[in-house]
């Protein structure tokens, strides 16, 4: 690992075209062997590539023995499946147009076990119609709401759901889908309290599928905040997306998971005067979504906010006489996983020197059929 202090730093500054994202592979190798760790065997996982959407990543953590891939569109599960991956699930509703685009995908990868999650009968009739003209049968987890209100059935409810995708001849009831991303309290033992209490009642579908011996192949769990808690159940796979990269959000909300921060924003001050600097860190290289701070400064000391647009942010400070235009100025995002969406590319930064570029690759939609 490189000094404490200075680890983001690189050597060849004159050459970083900014706003970029900066990736430090030996951090990202390290994070993925966290997880592993907490997992207690790799078998267990099923990170999210939402965070990433980077193809060198998957063959990353390949490498250090994940199979398992959750995806939340077509492109991410294209980029997966293209790097080998022998199992893709894609937990988002799948309708519409992208349902032939996923049949294709699983022509074009047969060696890859595709899945889907699914809420409704309405999903499962979409899906039944794709497997039959595949004339393959289509693994299918229920998404159930546990407390996100987002999408997913209630488990309550969720039994008739279940029985109608084991009737139906195009379709395997493969497990149940999982995601808590509503947990969010920062002391571990609220948190987990939290989420023992929002899965009971999974507990009693589990219990009512038992008892008319119908089984689970799969509990997929979780997200990154509640990834230590299912940890402790050794019958979920966990599906943590964040700690690949990390970021200055989590880490402050979630001081108990030690992960490194393994993406840094670079930009550039392109104005200085009258006690502040305007930096090409619009909103269109950061992810805007919440309020401000949306980045940590990791070498640069101001006193507020003053504008930030499109493609500009100017900062206050009392010294910004120390600062002249073309000075480089690293942060941390406070949201990972929509700034990696801002940007088609990203600098790879090792031993601190540059020393090559990475395509975020599933950044983009896939519209031709």
């Amino acid at each position: 690992m490189q000094d404490k202090e200075t680890w983001y730093k690189t050597g060849n500054e004159s050459s970083i075209f900014t706003p970029a994202v900066l990736l430090y592979p030996d951090r990202i190798e390290e994070n993925i062997r966290r997880m592993v760790a907490m997992a207690g065997h790799p078998d267990r996982l099923r990170p999210h590539v939402k965070t990433h959407k980077i193809p060198e990543l998957i063959t990353l953590q390949l490498k250090l023995g994940i199979t398992r891939f959750k995806c939340a569109t077509i492109s991410e599960v294209k980029m997966v499946a293209a790097q080998g991956a022998p199992d893709v699930l894609l937990a988002y509703p799948l309708l519409g147009p992208a349902c032939q685009k996923f049949t294709q995908l699983m022509g074009a990868f047969p060696k890859t076990r595709f899945s889907v999650t699914a809420d409704s009968r309405e999903a499962c009739l979409s899906l039944s119609q794709l497997a039959r003209s595949n004339g393959k049968a289509l693994n299918v987890l229920v998404d159930l709401d546990t407390g996100m209100h987002r999408t997913g059935i209630d488990p309550g409810r969720a039994m008739d759901l279940i029985q109608w995708i084991r009737k139906d001849p195009w379709l395997v009831f493969g497990g149940l889908h999982i995601y808590d991303g509503h947990i969010h309290e920062r002391d571990p033992e609220a948190r987990r309290m939290h989420c023992e209490a929002d899965f009971e009642g999974v507990h009693k579908l589990m219990a009512q599928l038992d008892t008319q011996g119908i089984e689970v192949e799969e509990l997929a769990c979780g997200g990154t905040p509640t990834f230590p808690i299912h940890a402790r159940y050794q019958d979920r796979t966990l599906c943590p997306g964040t700690p690949v990269l990390w970021d200055a959000g989590y880490e402050a909300a979630f001081p108990d998971l030690e992960f490194l921060p393994a993406a840094v924003i670079a930009g550039r001050v392109i104005s200085q005067g009258n006690h502040q600097i305007c930096l090409d860190l619009g909103y269109k290289s950061i992810a805007s979504e919440m309020p401000h701070p949306r980045i940590q400064f990791l070498d640069l000391a101001h006193q507020d906010i003053v504008n930030h647009s499109e493609e500009h942010l100017v900062l206050s400070m009392k010294d910004a006489d120390r600062k002249a235009p073309g000075d480089l100025v690293y942060a941390l995002p406070i949201h990972v996983c929509p700034t990696m969406a801002l940007h088609e590319q990203v600098y790879v930064v090792r031993e601190h020197q540059l020393v090559g570029i990475w395509r975020v690759v599933a950044r983009k939609r896939l519209y031709k059929l």
